[in-house]
C-alpha cells in the first residue's frame, strides 16, 4: 500500500507503539484485498457487544484504554447485548450482564458513544453522499451505501474501531465507484404491502444472487418508492441472507435515477422477476398451518419510532396472551420519545417487553430458549428469521399486523 508521510509516522511509533499496531493491523487488510492506499473517514460505527467479542476483547479494549488511546472521528457502537434494567426479565446470565457493565466505561475511555444502536442511521447520524465511513453490523452498512450514497465496507468489530482510532480505511470494496455498480436486475411486481414483504424480497434475492461482491438493482412494477423503514428491513435481509453490502431501487436511491446509471457499463450476471406469489411462497417456509406461538419479537433491526408507535397503537388497550411473550427492542433516543408520546406504556401496559439498546439476537436467545422452553417464534423481520434459527427456535415471518394478532391470540394463522 501506498502510506501517506502522516501514516508512516503512525506505523514508525512517532504516535506510540498500540498505534503503530493497530495501522499495522489495517496494512494487513488493506493488502488482503488489494487496496492501494487509505482513504480517511469521518465516521464509524462498529459492533462492541460482549456476547460477541468474549473475554479476548475485553483483553483488547483494555489494552487499547491504557495506552491512552482515544477515536479520532465520531465513533458510535452498534446494540449491546444486555439491557442492564431488564436482564432479569430474560435471565440473561451474570456473566453477560457483569461483561456490559465492564465494556461501557472502556468504550467511553476510547471517546466513542454508547448510543448501542444499529439504527443510528435513523437517529444519529446520516453521512451524506459520497462520504468515506467505516461502519460494521449488516443493515447499517446496506443502509448507509445503497440509501445515503455514503461509501463503506462491512468492518468487524475490530477494523470498525481501527478505522475510528487511525481514522482511514483501506481503500477497496465499496469506497471505489467500480464495486457500486449494479450487476443483478430484479423486476419486482409483488405489491410489496408490509416490512415483512420487504424483507421477504431481500431474503429471495440475496438467497439467488449471494455474494459480497453483487449488486443488485430492483425495479418496482407497481408501486411508487419505499420509505426508510421498509429499506430498513429490505437491506437487512438482503445482507444477512446474499452477505450483500449495497443495492440499487431505480427511481428510488441515489446512485440510481435509471438502471443505465446504476449499472454503468458492468457485466450483469443475472436477471429475473419476483412475484406476489413469490413473496407468499417465502412465508409460507415456515408454519404453513399455523398453530401455537411462545415468542413475537419486533427486532433485527431494532425499530424505529414510527414503527413502535404503529406496534403502540395496535395494542392500546389490549392485553398480549398469557402464554406468550412480546419483545420489541430499539435505541435510548426512541424509547424516551416513546415514553413522552405515552406509547412506551401502551406497549408494556399490554405486557410487551421493550429492550432498550439491544438487538434480541445478540442476547443469547439459546440460553433464554433452554431456560424458558420457547420454540415458536414470530416475527416481522426476515433477517431475524435467517439468524435465529441457529439458535434452535422454529420462526415464521408475517406481516406486522400478523404478528400482533399472534400476540393477542397465543397463535398465529395458517398461510
Amino acid at each position: 500500500m501506498h502510506l501517506t508521510a502522516s501514516e508512516r509516522d503512525i506505523l514508525n511509533g512517532k504516535h506510540g507503539a498500540a498505534l503503530a499496531d493497530v495501522l499495522r493491523e489495517q496494512v494487513g487488510v488493506g493488502e488482503f484485498f488489494g487496496a492501494e492506499r487509505f482513504v480517511e473517514i469521518t465516521n464509524a460505527h462498529f459492533m462492541g457487544d460482549r456476547e460477541v467479542f468474549g473475554r479476548a476483547g475485553s483483553e483488547y479494549l483494555h489494552r487499547l484504554a491504557a495506552a491512552g488511546l482515544r477515536v479520532r472521528v465520531p465513533t458510535t457502537r452498534n446494540a449491546q447485548s444486555v439491557d442492564l434494567e431488564q436482564a432479569h426479565l430474560l435471565a440473561q446470565s451474570a456473566e453477560l450482564v457483569d461483561g456490559e457493565t465492564e465494556t461501557r466505561p472502556l468504550l467511553r475511555s476510547l471517546g466513542v458513544a454508547t448510543v448501542n444502536t444499529c439504527i443510528g442511521y435513523q437517529s444519529v447520524y446520516q453521512p451524506r453522499f459520497g462520504e468515506h465511513v467505516a461502519w460494521g453490523d449488516t443493515g447499517t452498512v446496506a443502509y448507509a451505501n445503497s440509501v445515503l450514497g455514503a461509501r463503506t465496507n462491512y468492518e468487524s468489530g475490530a477494523a470498525g474501531l481501527a478505522a475510528a482510532l487511525t481514522g482511514r480505511t483501506p481503500a477497496y470494496g465499496y469506497h471505489l465507484d467500480t464495486h457500486r455498480r449494479a450487476n443483478v436486475r430484479v423486476r419486482v411486481t409483488a405489491p410489496l404491502p408490509d416490512l415483512a414483504d420487504w424483507g421477504a424480497l431481500g431474503g429471495i434475492i440475496g438467497e439467488r444472487a449471494r455474494g459480497y461482491w453483487n449488486v443488485p438493482a430492483v425495479e418496482l412494477v407497481h408501486r411508487d418508492g419505499p420509505l426508510s423503514d421498509e429499506l430498513k428491513h429490505f437491506g437487512a435481509s438482503l445482507a444477512s441472507f446474499g452477505s450483500m453490502a449495497m443495492y440499487h431501487v431505480v427511481g428510488t436511491t441515489p446512485e440510481a435515477p435509471t438502471f443505465e446509471a446504476a449499472n454503468g457499463g458492468r457485466t450483469v450476471v443475472d436477471e429475473f422477476e419476483v412475484t406476489g406469489a413469490d413473496i407468499d411462497d417465502f412465508m409460507h417456509r415456515d408454519l404453513p398451518d399455523g398453530g401455537p406461538v411462545d415468542l413475537v419479537v419486533f427486532s433485527g433491526p431494532q425499530v424505529s419510532f414510527f414503527e413502535a408507535g404503529r406496534i403502540a397503537d395496535r395494542l392500546q388497550g389490549r392485553t398480549v396472551a398469557d402464554s406468550v411473550r412480546l419483545l420489541v427492542t430499539t435505541n435510548g433516543s426512541v424509547c424516551e420519545a416513546l415514553r413522552e408520546q405515552g406509547q412506551l406504556s401502551a406497549i408494556t401496559d399490554a405486557g410487551g417487553i421493550v429492550l432498550r439498546g439491544t438487538c434480541w439476537y445478540v442476547m443469547d436467545p439459546a440460553a433464554q430458549r433452554a431456560h424458558f422452553g420457547w420454540t415458536n417464534l414470530v416475527t416481522n423481520s426476515a433477517k431475524l428469521v435467517n439468524i435465529i434459527r441457529a439458535h434452535g427456535y422454529a420462526p415464521a415471518l408475517r406481516r406486522t399486523d400478523e404478528c400482533l394478532d399472534a400476540a393477542l391470540t397465543g397463535k398465529v394463522a395458517a398461510r
